[in-house]
């Protein structure tokens, strides 16, 4: 297939690994070397206070901007890494980039991985921040009503899969989702699915590796697949963003079709010339600034007001 990338992203996508889950903890290993060298190089943050905090036992990281009111709006954000590798440091270019432009909190959330911890362990830490949140706002000076849950990748598929269970559990309230080239249908059917078998970065042959690695054998929970969830009634307003050329794109978009479809409000920006988490791997082309804005504007509104009940 002839995959037309923006030219910017083409030169880095020439350089790019591609993602290979034979031998997930040594995949892990080498993207944990990787993150840290690139936070090491970053100049400091002088704009932005972060401090390391363990959230009920849950290692997090949280971002507080020097310009962001009390009580602040906060999102929880879920790294990507197809719940085998990731990191507080890999995801930490992004959770800076998102507390600076949307003056909110950021708690990055250093959550089990797979396939030593499959489902439900990250989600279930992830559950576990959301009512640590809830429960010491006052504290954290944030708002309770303002809770923002996010992510790319396999986080994004756990932002969505938490919104999920805290709607069914009655739990603390979830004002809005950002769902970045999320990661929410192990049955891989989709037409991209199918077909993106030579993607930068990351391909179908990936994802299909990455699955079993996550979900036990047996019946698969809709918290884990959300694409698998019946009833999207009642889930926060969410942004949609996809890429072009994404194994993970349809399923994506549908999800988005399908939240609109149950009377929820959504943003979908489908980005063209791009390939999964372009802005992660590719922060300084054009595209990925260009959407890097809109996501960070996308979450200030959608934290402007509580969602109502």
């Amino acid at each position: 297939m002839d995959y037309r990338l923006d030219p910017e992203l083409a030169v880095v996508a020439a350089g790019l690994p591609r993602t290979d889950f034979t031998d997930p903890v040594a995949a892990r290993t080498a993207a944990y070397a990787v993150a840290s060298a690139t936070v090491a190089a970053l100049p400091p943050a002088g704009d932005v206070r972060i401090t390391d905090h363990h959230a009920d036992g849950v290692p997090v990281r949280i971002y507080r901007p020097t310009t962001a009111a009390e009580p602040a709006p906060v999102l929880l954000d879920f790294h990507g890494g197809g719940f085998v590798m990731g990191s507080l440091d890999s995801e930490h270019r992004r959770a800076l980039d998102l507390a600076r432009r949307a003056r909110c909190v950021v708690i990055s959330v250093d959550y089990r991985l797979a396939p030593e911890h499959p489902f439900p362990a990250g989600l279930d830490d992830g559950y576990t921040v959301l009512e640590w949140t809830s429960a010491n706002a006052a504290s954290l000076g944030v708002d309770p009503a303002r809770v923002a849950v996010g992510g790319g990748s396999a986080g994004g598929g756990l932002a969505a899969g938490l919104a999920l269970l805290a709607r069914d559990r009655g739990g603390p309230a979830i004002a809005f989702q950002l769902l970045l080239c999320p990661a929410l249908d192990d049955r891989l059917l989709t037409w991209s699915a199918t077909r993106f078998t030579g993607t930068p970065a990351f391909d179908s042959r990936a994802a299909a590796q990455m699955w079993p690695l996550y979900l036990p054998a047996g019946r698969v929970s809709p918290y884990a697949a959300p694409s698998r969830a019946d009833d999207l009634t009642g889930l926060p307003p969410a942004y949609v963003l996809t890429a072009e050329y994404d194994p993970l794109r349809d399923e994506a978009v549908d999800y988005a079709v399908r939240l609109l479809q149950a009377n929820v409000s959504v943003e979908l920006h489908q980005t063209t010339g791009t390939f999964h988490v372009f802005d992660h791997v590719a922060p300084d082309a054009a595209v990925s600034r260009r959407a890097r804005a809109e996501m960070a504007h996308a979450l200030a509104r959608g934290l402007e007001a509580p969602f109502p009940s």
